[in-house]
């Protein structure tokens, strides 16, 4: 590989907070969705390009040309997907994007459906809005995780259900919808008048041969009805930078959106607008090898998951997060049981699971070996 992935970064000194958890115990951080990697050479260069000015002044990103090109040809270049730019809303993060939409499209009192086990900050969104908390549990089938038509429907149909949140691909498990399936959640919410907002931050991190990521706005039926919610934070490993995006094709939508917004988030970074920009148009080499090394991660860390009595790890399609089953373990509290073998994954309880742990395999080889050695 040409890019450096085996590299060993001391990220101690910097206030990491992945590293910051188990400061002075030998334990090795694998839980947050951070990875251990340096960001591609064109991001660090349009930051160190930039600082050199020493002006750190506003950027408007509603006036960032450069930056909505760069994601309009991103989009069409990953998901064949060419859209206007007009559609573009930059935020500060996927988590505000979710949470100004719950603002935008329901008033105290409405009900918001969400998938199980979810992203933490999804599970808690509701009570940030006085909203009823509407958990769908994720079936387990023959091919993976899938969503419960049937109850998201029934759930659906109630006069104060607004808005549903999805996670696709799915944060823990690593699941992608299928676009058959994504198709029903569409009619089902074109059915019903219900507002999808989809947290797709992982959508481009797609690890199994085949398959393919389909953008909610993507789907004529949720052109009116859906918020898509991205960033290159995960891809590109630039969380730090305070910056996503929302992908709205209907204007009226967009309109509630910006107006919910309003004296609430601020403007995207522009250290992070920046970032995005130089990884859109100058990562992809970087990103077609990332994807190379964490397959081969995920397939050394499951080997040895398979070969561990009492765990079990999900084959999860995407993202660089092994979803581990540890209730065969027999232990009352299987985080205790990583802990003690030096192993910081995050609970499942975190995530509404009791039993399961996550365990982030995007490092190098050489720290992954030390995982799997202590396993």
């Amino acid at each position: 590989m040409s890019f450096e992935f085996d590299r060993i970064i001391d990220r101690d000194p910097k206030y990491s907070f992945k590293w910051n958890r188990y400061k002075g115990r030998d334990i090795i951080p694998c839980w947050v969705a951070d990875m251990d990697f340096a960001a591609p050479e064109s991001v660090r260069s349009a930051i160190s390009e930039f600082n050199q000015q020493g002006v750190l002044g506003y950027l408007k990103p509603e006036e960032y040309d450069e930056g909505r090109q760069a994601i309009v040809d991103w989009l069409e270049y990953r998901h064949g997907c060419r859209i206007p730019e007009e559609w573009i809303v930059w935020m500060p993060g996927v988590v505000p994007g979710f949470n100004i939409a719950c603002r935008a499209y329901s008033e105290p009192g409405d009900s918001l459906i969400v998938q199980t086990p979810n992203y933490p900050p999804i599970l808690q969104a509701h009570k940030n809005h006085q909203l009823e908390n509407l958990a769908v549990p994720v079936l387990q089938t023959g091919s993976g995780a899938e969503l419960d038509f049937d109850l998201i429907e029934k759930y659906a149909a109630r006069s104060r259900s607004k808005i549903m949140i999805l996670c696709n691909p799915m944060n823990p498990n690593g699941k992608v919808l299928s676009l058959d399936s994504l198709q029903n959640l569409g009619d089902i919410c074109d059915k019903h008048g219900l507002i999808l907002v989809s947290d797709e931050i992982h959508c481009d991190l797609i690890l199994e041969p085949g398959v393919k990521h389909s953008p909610a706005f993507s789907l004529e039926s949720l052109q009116q009805r859906s918020v898509t919610l991205m960033s290159a934070a995960k891809t590109f490993n630039i969380a730090g930078l305070g910056v996503s995006f929302g992908v709205i094709p209907d204007a009226a939508l967009r309109r509630r959106f910006a107006k919910a917004a309003n004296g609430l988030a601020p403007w995207a970074n522009v250290l992070g607008l920046l970032a995005t920009t130089a990884a859109f148009n100058g990562g992809r080499q970087w990103h077609a090898e990332l994807l190379d090394y964490l397959r081969r991660n995920r397939a050394i860390l499951k080997a040895t998951i398979d070969s561990t009595s009492g765990l079990e790890m999900h084959s999860g399609e995407a993202t660089f997060l092994a979803w581990i089953d540890a209730r065969g373990l027999g232990h009352a509290d299987p985080q205790l049981w990583f802990e003690q073998k030096g192993i910081g994954p995050s609970p499942g309880a975190d995530f509404g699971a009791d039993g399961f742990a996550r365990v982030n395999f995007g490092c190098s080889i050489n720290q992954l070996q030390q995982i799997t050695d202590r396993l």
